[in-house]
This record gives structure tokens, sequence and C-alpha cells, in this order.
């Protein structure tokens, strides 16, 4: 049985949660009401996972959550709204420590609720099955990462990563290329800072998320690293020195125009899963730019998205690093990348950027 309190201020909410995982046959449910009676839950329950509201009278859920990370370690699945700031309140609960996070349903929540079911009960079940290290909150071990492993761990031995040779012979016209989806905002900040202004590519970022989040975690970024970021919302050409966000709900396409490399927000296009889409990104940059001048980065996420493009663009000829099982909240995509043999070489999180620096110095 999986262990899962639910912590939400309306009763409403948590009845119809309830109902959910009840029907699954699996998980044991304990209650909350606000963030001071979840600490107590947390304590005597001990869940497996915990399903956190952002907004709670008194103890709200981000002060709960610090809490729990501090005090009780354990996955929490965040559950907020779709508006500006429940985005930004959303990406502050990852870069605390969350795992992943679910959408309320707009609307009246009981007509709503179905749509959100089989949504909330993936990513719960995969909360579940995360380790959350009792050390530090996950924010602080990404961003800490590079110093204590470099002490304390011995050199990788993962596939290729001990041999990688000098730095290639790309063309200016070269791109970086990175998908992530769980567990990914605060991978990408850990990763994303470590480039210097003066970075050769332009990189390209799908990382899945509704179009209501990209907006403030561009502009977060934008704020953290020495490159421009911006979120990709029209036409746009492709420069160096900047990072190109691609915006949630869409997928971006990397296209020719008149000789220049420019990133276009095409409509989700069903027959991919996730988006924005890594798989249709490295799909349309493969079209216009040699493989040999493409640099693929498969991050922490759920699922497969990205995985046989990059062992694709692998096998013609380019570049790929996946993110290694040590440091991904969740080793699905670029797991999947490994298994199909198609990553160059396989890095923490913290070395990420600094193989990118290398690479294309």
């Amino acid at each position: 049985m999986i262990r899962l309190l639910i912590v939400d201020d309306s009763a409403l909410m948590r009845k119809l949660l309830g109902q959910i995982f009840d029907n699954e046959g699996d998980f044991e449910i304990e209650f909350a009401r606000d963030g001071e009676e979840a600490l107590k839950h947390v304590q005597s329950f001990r869940p497996d996972v915990v399903t956190l509201d952002i907004q709670m009278p008194g103890m709200d859920g981000l002060a709960c959550l610090d809490q729990i990370m501090l005090e009780y370690p354990c996955p929490v699945v965040m559950v907020s709204s779709l508006t500006e700031e429940g985005a930004e309140e959303t990406l502050a609960a990852l870069n605390i420590g969350a795992v992943d996070y679910v959408a309320k349903p707009g609307g009246a929540i009981s007509l709503g609720i179905d749509e959100l079911a089989p949504s909330v009960v993936e990513k719960v079940r995969m909360a579940a099955a995360v380790r959350i290290r009792r050390s530090r909150r996950l924010a602080e071990r990404v961003r800490m990462a590079h110093s204590a492993l470099r002490l304390t761990s011995p050199p990788s031995s993962d596939q290729s990563s001990s041999n990688r040779g000098p730095a290639r012979n790309f063309r200016p016209t070269g791109l970086v290329l990175i998908g992530a989806s769980t567990g990914g905002p605060p991978a990408l900040d850990a990763v994303l800072t470590e480039l210097p202004a003066d970075f050769p590519f332009p990189v390209i970022v799908a990382q899945h998320m509704p179009s209501t989040f990209t907006g403030p975690f561009s502009r977060r970024l934008d704020n953290i690293c020495a490159l421009t970021v911006t979120e990709v919302t029209q036409q746009t050409k492709l420069e160096a020195g900047h990072i190109y966000i691609a915006k949630g709900d869409t997928d971006i396409v990397i296209s020719s125009r008149a000789g220049t490399l420019v990133a276009t927000v095409a409509p989700s296009d069903p027959s991919y899963r996730w988006h924005p889409s890594v798989d249709r990104m490295v799909r349309s940059a493969m079209k216009h730019v040699p493989p040999a001048d493409l640099v693929g980065v498969l991050m922490t996420g759920m699922g497969n998205d990205g995985a046989q493009s990059m062992a694709h663009l692998r096998a013609q000829g380019g570049y790929t690093i996946a993110e290694s099982e040590e440091t991904a909240v969740v080793w699905g995509m670029p797991g999947e990348l490994v298994r199909l043999r198609g990553a160059s070489e396989i890095r923490r999180v913290d070395e990420i950027g600094t193989s990118l620096r290398d690479l294309v110095r």
C-alpha cells in the first residue's frame, strides 16, 4: 500500500481527491486541513507521498513544504492554480523541494476532477517512488552538488563519461537542445547558471510545463543566468548568448528563414504525448543543422520524451549528454536514452554545465 497524505483547506477538494485514490485500491489515505495539521500527520503517519495545496489559511503550502523538507523529507506533489500567481508559487515550491505539481481544474472543481484524475494518479505514483535525501532540500542539494560530490565521489565510470575527448570542432551555427520534465526547474537552474555570457551557441529548452508557467519560469532564469533568457512566443531568431524557453502547451520547432535559424511556436502535435515536445524540437533541428553541430542534453523527467530523437542524433554524428541516475529526480527520459545506447556521456547535474562549456569552447 502507498501511504498518501492529502492536504487541502477545501473539504470538497479533500473528498474528491480521496475518492480518486480510494478507487485505485492500493492507497492508504489520511487528510489534513492546513499546514500545521499536515506537519503533525507527516510526523505520525509517515506518508510515502503528500499532495499539498499551496494557498491555505494560517501556514500556507510553501511554509509547510519548507518544514517538511527540513524535518521529515518525503516526496511532495503541489496542487496549484494555473494563474500567473499560482505559477510563481509553484516554481518556488519546486525549488524548495517539491517533486512535481498538478493544476487544479478551472471552474467547478466537481466537474473538472475527472479530467484531473489520470494525471494526479500518475504523478503521485511516480512521486511515491522518488527517494528524497534527508540531508538537504532538493534545491539546496542541486546547488551544493558540485562541491559536495567532487569531494566525496570517485570519478564516474558511466558510459563514455571517463573517456570524453577534447572539444569538438563545431561550426558557429551549432545549437544546444535541452529537454527536461519532472524535477527539471531546479536542475535547469544548476546547468544554465554555469554557462558564461560568451557561450557560443544558442540554447533551446523544452521543459514540460503549462503555458502559464513558462513565462514566469523564463523571467526567473533570466534573473540568475549570465545568458539572456526569453520565452519563445513568436518566430524568434536564434542568437549566441541567449537561452530560449519553449512556450508551454505548444511545441517549439527549429527552422531556417533566409539562411538564419529561427525558433517557431507550433500548436502541440497530438502524435507527441508531452509538450513542449523534446522529440519534435530535436527532429526539427536536425532538418536544418548538421547533426555534427548539435548537442542534445536529456535531463530528469518521467516518460521517454526526447530519448529516441537524441539516440538518432547521436547515431547521425551528434553529441548527447544524459543526466545520471544519481542526481535525476526521475530517471525516465535520460534513463531511456542510456538504454537506447544514445548517450555520448552520462553526467551528474552538477557536471553538465561544465561539460557543455568544455565541449564547445
